[in-house]
């Protein structure tokens, strides 16, 4: 899956679980800050990106991505190939 491919996926899921619209995602939107994310909404984040890419995401991990392009990068990086 290329990078704009991944991108488009968080995208989506940021737009849905956020509630927030598809022009104010970019990859510098800070998770927390940005969307106002508390630790409950942004596990269920997590969740919601370790189903769409069938990926495992640890929660050393989870606290590492703090903006929507980190997300893309961890992801892009952790795919299953």
């Amino acid at each position: 899956m290329t990078r704009d491919e991944i991108s488009q996926k968080v995208g989506n899921i940021v737009i849905k679980h956020f509630d927030i619209d598809s022009d104010k995602v970019t990859d510098q939107v800070r998770i927390k800050e940005d969307l106002d994310a508390d630790s409950i909404s942004v596990m269920e984040f997590v969740l919601e990106l370790e189903d769409e890419f069938g990926t495992e995401i640890s929660d050393e991990d989870a606290e590492k991505i703090e903006t929507v392009g980190a997300a893309v990068d961890y992801i892009e990086k952790h795919q299953n190939n």
